[in-house]
């Protein structure tokens, strides 16, 4: 059974639906029990296509299943009305639909999540936010994609999900000096532990940050670390450690109803 995580201020919104959901309640089976939606992964093609298809259903969705982009890290944020072959997958980071029952939504195994919706205009996205997207101005581009389609930044609700967090996320003095180089105000971000050398960094609380910059109306974040939580989510950094031979993939989708 499907039990995804939801956000107060988007489950409250007449008309939208939505879910950050973990790695339970799928048919995937070993490395990728159960909820395994990546298609890049190792992982069998069936099982993850019933497994988006079980995402799709819970939201009330079309059994198309959930359309999601080709993710690179990258600051482009498409629209899309309909279901897009496998084949034929453009290259973005955030996916935008004010098409009803069409359920979008982003893949992730550390990265941030990030569901917005201006119930008014009944336009939704979803945001693919590592480090380099959320610096290089992912968010700020879904925000634009969904001004053109009617939205209204301060009607619009959103709401980081699970993703790495800073007690787990350690990184190098070289990216901590890289990150600063592009976003000096965000040394609030970065911390070290028992005087430590190796800074850690806060990756929800800057991605929130910058909603907030943006000027969208409701922000809430969802606190569960990816990598701490392993029995609910698929980590990258978590495999990389054990040098695991894959990983998993969970999905964050929205639906306008």
């Amino acid at each position: 059974m499907l039990a995804p995580l939801e956000a107060a201020n988007l489950t409250n919104l007449p008309g939208i639906r939505h879910g950050f959901f973990t790695r339970q309640g799928g048919v995937s089976e070993g490395l990728y029990a159960s909820l395994n939606c990546g298609l890049g992964s190792g992982d069998d093609a069936s099982p993850v296509l019933e497994n988006r298809r079980l995402v799709a259903r819970h939201l009330g969705g079309s059994s198309d299943g959930v359309t999601t982009l080709y993710q690179e890290h990258g600051t482009t944020a498409l629209e899309v009305s309909g279901a897009i072959a496998r084949d034929m997958l453009p290259r973005a980071d955030a996916v935008i639909s004010r098409t009803p029952g069409l359920v979008i939504g982003v893949l992730t195994a550390d990265c941030a999540p990030v569901l917005l919706a201006d119930p008014v205009a009944r336009v939704v996205a979803a945001a693919h936010a590592g480090w380099r997207g959320a610096v290089d101005g992912i968010i700020e581009s879904a925000v634009a994609g969904m001004e053109r389609l009617g939205a209204k930044r301060q009607r619009i609700s959103a709401a980081v999900g699970p993703c790495i967090g800073p007690v787990a996320y350690e990184v190098g003095p070289d990216f901590e000096t890289q990150f600063l180089a592009s976003d000096a105000d965000s040394r609030q971000f970065f911390s070290r532990r028992d005087n430590a050398d190796r800074p850690h960094f806060d990756l929800p609380a800057f991605v929130g940050r910058r909603l907030r910059d943006a000027g969208i109306g409701s922000v809430v974040g969802l606190s569960p670390c990816t990598y701490e939580n392993e029995s609910l989510f698929f980590s990258y950094r978590r495999k990389t450690h054990r040098q695991e031979p894959d990983y998993g993939r969970q999905i964050s989708a929205i639906v306008v109803a």
